[in-house]
Order: C-alpha cells, then structure tokens, then sequence
C-alpha cells in the first residue's frame, strides 16, 4: 500500500518543522497533532497539513486522530527533565522520561493496533540502551524495545524495567528507528547555544570538553524519515545517523567562535569540575544548559560506528557547509531573523 496520509507527533518541533514540510512538498498529506495549534502555525499555511490540537496523552485521542492513516511518526522527546521537589533525589527527575520516551510510545503501538495503522517511524537517539546510566539514554531505549517488539508478530514479553510486569503484544507493525548525533540546523540548541555563550563570556569553562558528536544536519534527518516510509527494506531496522566528520565539544565551540568572530578563551573542565557544573546548573531556574543526565550521556562518544546508511541515496551534508549562514550575525538572511525576532514574528 502506498502511504499517502501520515500522522506526525512532535511535528511542530525543530526535527518536525522540517520533515512535515519536505512531506508537504512530495504532495503527501500530514495531520500535525499539537498542544496548541498556533505553536505550528508556520504549518497551517502548507496546503496539504491539517494541524489538529490534541492531548497526545490520551490513548482514545490517538485512536481517534490515527484512523484512516497510512503511517504514523513518533518524533517526541525531551532532553531535560522538569525538576520535583529536591533536585539532589534521582526519583525527582524520573517522570517526564518515564512518560515522554515510554509510557507515550506505548500509547502510541496500542493505539495503532487500534485503529489499523501499520506503519511506524520512531525518533530515538545516538547511545539509547535500555541499561545506560543517563536516564535520557535509558528511557530511549527502552522506547527502542518497545517499538522493535511492535513490529514482531505473536509476541508477548514481560517489561520488567516498565515498573513491574506489563506486557506488550506484537502487533506486526512495520517500524523503522531512527538514532541521530546531536541535530544542527537553523533554529537549533546546540550551536546556536554556544553562539550566544560566547557572545557574553570572555572566558568559557567547558565541562566534558573531550566528548565526541557527529553533528548531523536536520534536513537530512528529515529526509531520512520521508525517504524511509515507503521503503520496504527499512522495515525492522534501526539507523544511526550521523555527520560526515566528528568532533570534540571543544573543537566545535572553537569552531562557533572561529565562524561568529567571537573567539574566547575556553577552559576544559576535568572529569568532577564537569560533574560539579553540571550539578550546580540544575539549580538555575528555566531550561537548563546542562544537568548530572548530560554529564553521564556525554560519557559514551556520540559517534557512529559506520558510514552514512547505505539505504538511503543521498550523502549528509558538512556542518561546515551549512552552519556559516545561520551562526554569522552579518548576513541578510541572520539580520532578517532578527528584526523577525525583535518584532516578535
């Protein structure tokens, strides 16, 4: 069967900006499920996007906005967690992981046996293991898992790490996850964050400064997923997707300063300075640059071990090719998007 109608979570997203509108433009059509349907609102302007306000938490309302889909997308995910009462208590910090990565990936295969879609594209992460010590890392496993025992028919499995003994049946879905390095792109966290560090810190202490990534840039990422949904040979299969270069978390923010003209002085922190920064920035109020989770995931290199997937016939592009146009401050289109930003547009 060909697929023609696709049911995106997480689209209104950095990653799902990007994939809905390569979507739109193949002329297939895409409901947007959102908290609010204004936070897509560049969206609704695509002419083959339905933007749907929804609780993707509420396992009916899945069943409902699936039916008469041909694939649904599960692009949802969260890199720090709301902190509960005392911030030195792991179990304060369990439960946005627990129910972003798990419980609603769960919701999401149930609610698709439901209402009769068999084709799943899922989002997870470069270092998800079900047994990592991040719990960022552990709970996109164990999203993985679940996921792959979807797609295995006549399964039933005990997940003890689900907090006791809940099964999941296969349903034979036909999936296919997705595990990239860090994302760059216009708009993003990562870059655009240690671009505007540097703008205010003469001095920048780097906690884990000898971490590894493959920077990948989202519009591949995003082709990856719209590639893949017709693809039989994807089926059952996992890919990690990464840039065609890796580097250290010092190289890059050497790099950000290189491109932006600020340059400064970075201070690589050794291994318990960096476990202490990142401690003490869970105490700042609002979205945190880093947290202890950070620190434990940066661990593991966020590396591929092969090339770009085979599978897809197209190669990644550079971060030195792309990243030069939305980090410099002086070009048309940076100074457009900030008068778009200082109107509030």
């Amino acid at each position: 069967m060909k697929i023609e109608r696709i049911c995106i979570l997480g689209g209104s997203g950095f990653v799902g900006t990007q994939l809905v509108s390569q979507l739109a433009a193949r002329g297939l059509r895409v409901r947007v499920l959102s908290r609010r349907r204004e936070m897509a609102r560049e969206l609704i302007l695509l002419p083959t996007v339905e933007v749907v306000e929804a609780d993707v938490h509420d396992q009916q309302e899945l069943i409902r906005q699936f039916r008469g889909m041909d694939a649904v997308i599960n692009l949802v995910g969260i890199l720090h967690e709301r902190t509960i009462g005392r911030v030195d208590l792991p179990s304060a910090r369990r439960g946005d992981f627990q129910n972003t990565h798990i419980e609603l990936t769960r919701k999401v295969i149930h609610a698709m046996g439901e209402a009769g879609v068999d084709r799943l594209l899922q989002m997870s992460a470069l270092g998800a293991d079900p047994n990592a010590r991040s719990a960022y890392q552990r709970s996109k496993g164990i999203g993985e898992a679940l996921v792959h025992e979807a797609g295995r028919h006549h399964i039933e499995h005990e997940n003890w790490y689900l907090n006791g003994p809940k099964f999941i049946h296969g349903y034979g879905l036909n999936v296919t996850v997705f595990r990239p390095s860090v994302i760059f792109g216009r708009g993003d966290s990562f870059l655009s964050m240690f671009a505007s560090l540097l703008k205010v810190f003469p001095i920048l202490p780097l906690a884990s400064a000898g971490a590894r990534f493959a920077p990948v840039h989202v519009e591949d990422v995003a082709r990856a997923f719209a590639d893949s949904l017709d693809t039989p040979a994807t089926y059952g299969q996992s890919y990690d997707l990464c840039g065609p270069q890796a580097y250290t978390l010092q190289e890059l923010v050497h790099y950000v300063g290189d491109v932006t003209g600020k340059r400064r002085s970075i201070v690589p922190l050794g291994k318990w300075m960096s476990y202490f920064q990142a401690w003490a920035m869970e105490f700042k109020p609002g979205s945190k640059l880093m947290t202890r989770d950070n620190y434990y995931a940066m661990a593991t290199d966020n590396v591929c071990a092969g090339g770009w997937p085979t599978v897809f016939d197209f190669q990644p592009a550079t971060l030195e090719a792309v990243a030069p146009e939305y980090l410099r401050a002086d070009t048309p289109r940076a100074r457009y998007e900030g008068y778009r930003e200082s109107a509030r547009r």
